[in-house]
């Protein structure tokens, strides 16, 4: 390398491209200081290419030094990869014969020292041809005007490689109309045509870098990441970009986004991956940084032993790089990194002295942006100097506008085989390598193509591979996917974390974030993502609900049957005949029916066993106890009558008792009738009877259209006609035994009370019983079968018993007459009286009245 010194007089420049390789080579190989290249003249260090059209070339040779020296150690890819590429490119060029013939071009090629501000000081290097100076007042002491060399022009310039660098340098170049076309800017703000209108690239930007990155994210199912930027352009414009198309693409969501200072102080790395952990299901960490950054971050982490914990997805400042995993590749293994499409390029020489020369990823880049700059050119000279043999008038000199509309007109294959064109706003195709760092399982660990992006993601998921070799992609999400039947309750303000509520009771999964209730005749699926019919069941008479009255009854039948069938072989004799014929056989047929409702009850619900139901279901009992209430009226109207005369009552003749019980029995006959007119018989399917928390036992149960109230009616004039006659009974009961079957009806009906007084709380208690219907059949049935089995083991297995098995005893006894009946009243009210006395503690003797 050479250090131009100028004065008024002469001028020193290297003049071939020998002596520029030369210098290069001798101050890279034997480590001069640029520090003190800086201070050798007052112009900055730089190659010097002669040429008949002059291209600018800034390239980062040298890294950014310490505080106070604006330069540090040689950066060997970035910085001599990349120079070597566009000197590479200009022989390529100039030994052409179909570009740009008969004109050859040269360059400037200044260092940056990857510093902004330092590459504007540079870069006035190429624009100081343009400013016009001022030297009429300059003589030589010959009193001639000086002979001062023109400087030269430089049309062009290639680069720069930072996108800040770029910015900066971009807005210089703008104001003397030179083109710029950079190899590794990729920032999106410089997109901005109204600003950076000189601006171009053969990278794509960011911008197009960020939504490949979103494609990905979303590729592998994440929708909880976090990012890291180092400050600056690169990195705070490419987040900025990635944040951008997250927003509008939807389901992802950002859980950190931390940016690494410019200067990081010390255990600055520490806090960032202490942040980082904050949200430690956003394992996956979206990153924008220079090699520098990423090195130190994973060095942090694998102190910090969360080697494998964090998923990297790495932008094009990562690429396919060693340099910044070296010694951390453990912690970078399953990183997937993203760089534009390139390809190694074989003819370029190579001048590192390290045996492991890996080709830097951007040297591409630098040859297409250089050929981009020939081939506008050579449009430009084919359209201003038609058959001109080198440089005419027109392009002497370069009108730097009209330059750029040929750059931005350039349609030519690069050096990769692809594409080389521009958009309106100086923008190449967005054309990447999508790449993952495998290290387990692998003959040879590194860096490895899974997929690219043109436009939209081609991503191979089957060649990834995690930490450890696992083939599963890792999870990076918020929260988990809700389990079946459960539906999302989002967190506020953050649209991809919720928590999952389960769709319970009678519920099911409407939606992903709500629930709502199954129809009345439904319930949920198991799974709960919809409905199903409720099963519907009615009593079987397999069921242990059924068997037990369904025995009852059948021991009921056959004993009335038996007693019926007794009574009518013995029908002439005395204690048939005495037992009152004509009612005894009414009085069985209501414990019959009572008996035999117990199989409606039980059989499958239809209208016409709904319709027997009603009818049946009050009648049995009515008629029983409208037969016994005309017995025990019959008595004890006779004893109170024979207490006043001895003429005997009203309506006792067998007729009449009959006549009397049929108008009881006819009341209910009415009411039910009625019952039929207003509300016709009808089956039902109550589906809230048997509706438990746990809809897997819910159940529609086919019954009649009898409502418990319904029931009590049926059963209230059958109730009536029972306490009236327990009533009587118990006035009857101090009629003497000899004379009537009172003692017989009164015992009778206060079992049949009290059978019914634990009927009610046992019905009604078991209404809220998922079971309600089989218990309130049973209780039911059971109840009217011991009440009728009460009536007929009280009033006629007595009877049966001595007609069967003491015939001597069924004899005709001496007929008494009403005279005899009103004697023994007055026996039995006077020793009722006499014994009441007694208790009284009164004797009083009576006269003897048979004297």
């Amino acid at each position: 390398m050479t250090s131009d010194a100028r004065s008024s007089h002469q001028c020193c420049w290297l003049s071939t491209r020998s002596q520029a390789w030369l210098q290069l080579m001798w101050a890279l190989l034997v480590g001069i200081s640029p520090g003190s290249w800086a201070q050798q003249g007052t112009q900055p260090q730089s190659i010097k290419i002669e040429g008949d059209i002059t291209l600018g070339g800034l390239f980062p040779v040298h890294s950014r030094g310490p505080a106070g020296v604006p330069c540090g150690e040689v950066k060997r890819e970035k910085g001599i990869h990349r120079l070597e590429a566009m000197l590479y490119a200009l022989d390529q060029i100039n030994s052409d014969p179909d570009l740009l013939p008969n004109i050859t071009l040269g360059a400037r090629i200044l260092d940056t020292c990857s510093r902004d501000t330092y590459a504007l000081e540079q870069s006035l290097t190429f624009v100081q041809a343009l400013i016009q100076k001022d030297n009429s007042d300059v003589r030589c002491s010959n009193g001639e005007p000086p002979i001062i060399p023109k400087p030269e022009r430089v049309v062009g310039v290639i680069g720069a490689s930072g996108s800040s660098v770029s910015i900066m340098v971009a807005n210089v170049l703008r104001l003397f109309a030179i083109p710029q076309i950079s190899y590794a800017s990729t920032a999106p703000e410089l997109s901005d045509n109204s600003r950076y209108e000189f601006f171009s690239r053969v990278v794509p930007p960011d911008s197009y870098q960020a939504q490949a990155m979103v494609d990905i994210v979303k590729a592998m199912g994440w929708n909880y990441v976090s990012t890291l930027a180092s400050e600056g352009n690169y990195g705070e414009s490419g987040v900025d970009a990635f944040l951008q198309i997250s927003r509008e693409a939807g389901g992802l969501c950002i859980a950190q986004s931390i940016k690494i200072p410019r200067e990081p102080r010390p255990g600055e790395f520490e806090k960032i991956i202490k942040r980082l952990m904050e949200t430690s299901n956003a394992r996956g960490v979206i990153i924008f940084a220079n090699e520098d950054d990423i090195r130190r971050v994973l060095q942090t982490a694998k102190k910090a032993n969360l080697t494998g914990h964090f998923l990297f997805v790495g932008s094009d400042s990562w690429g396919a790089k060693n340099s910044p995993i070296q010694d951390q590749e453990d912690v970078a293994e399953g990183a997937v990194t993203i760089l534009p499409k390139r390809a190694s390029i074989d003819g370029e020489e190579r001048i590192s002295r390290d045996s492991q020369y890996e080709q830097e990823g951007k040297v591409q880049f630098v040859i297409d942006a250089v050929y981009a700059m020939a081939h506008a050119l050579h449009s430009m000279h084919l359209d201003l100097c038609p058959g001109s043999m080198g440089v005419c008038d027109k392009m002497d000199p370069v009108e730097g506008r009209m330059l750029l509309q040929y750059i931005r007109s350039v349609n030519f294959n690069g050096s990769a085989g692809t594409g080389v064109m521009f958009n309106e706003n100086g923008d190449a195709p967005g054309r990447y390598d999508i790449f993952q760092y495998q290290l387990s399982n692998v003959s040879n660990p590194g860096y490895k193509v899974i997929g690219q992006w043109t436009n939209h993601l081609r991503l191979n998921s089957e060649e990834m591979q995690w930490s450890g070799g696992d083939r599963k992609i890792p999870e990076s999400v918020c929260s988990f996917p809700c389990e079946s039947g459960e539906r999302k309750k989002m967190v506020k303000g953050v649209p991809c974390c919720w928590h999952c509520e389960l769709c319970d009771g009678y519920q099911y999964l409407l939606d992903e974030f709500s629930c709502d209730m199954c129809p009345f005749d439904m319930r949920p699926l198991k799974n709960r993502t919809g409905c199903r019919p409720t099963p519907i069941i009615k009593l079987e008479w397999s069921s242990p609900w059924a068997i037990i009255p369904v025995f009852l009854a059948i021991l009921g039948i056959l004993a009335t049957t038996g007693v019926i069938a007794t009574f009518i072989r013995f029908n002439d004799t005395p204690i048939v005949r005495a037992s009152g014929r004509e009612l005894s056989y009414v009085l069985l047929t209501g414990i019959f029916l009572i008996y035999f409702i117990t199989f409606l009850m039980i059989a499958e619900p239809s209208v016409a066993v709904c319709a027997f139901r009603r009818l049946l279901l009050g009648l049995g009992m009515c008629i029983s106890y409208s037969a016994m209430l005309t017995k025990t009226n019959r008595i004890y109207r006779i004893f109170e009558q024979g207490k006043k005369s001895v003429t005997p009552p009203k309506f006792i003749s067998p007729t009449s008792q009959l006549i009397i019980t049929f108008i009881l029995i006819s009341v209910q006959l009415l009411g039910v009738f009625i019952w039929f007119g207003v509300m016709p018989p009808h089956t039902i399917i109550d589906y809230e009877e048997q509706k438990p928390p746990n809809p897997e036992f819910a159940r529609g149960v086919l019954k009649c259209d009898m409502s418990d109230l319904s029931l009590i009616l049926c059963l209230s004039y059958s109730i009536v006609l029972m306490i009236t006659c327990t009533v009587y009974a118990i006035k009857s009961r101090g009629v003497p035994e000899t004379f009537n079957e009172a003692k017989p009806i009164g015992f009778t009906m206060y079992t049949t009370c009290i059978i019914w007084l634990a009927f009610v709380p046992i019905f009604f208690g078991t209404a809220q019983s998922t079971e309600k219907m089989f218990i309130q059949t049973t209780t039911l049935t059971v109840s009217m079968s011991l009440s009728a089995t009460v009536s007929l083991g009280m009033l006629y297995i007595p009877k049966v018993y001595v007609i069967i098995f003491h015939p001597e005893q069924n004899v005709q006894k001496r007929k008494r007459s009403f005279k005899a009946v009103v004697q023994a009243a007055t026996v039995s009210r006077t020793l009722s009286q006499k014994s009441n006395d007694k208790q009284n503690g009164e004797s009083k003797i009576e006269p003897d009245r048979s004297q």
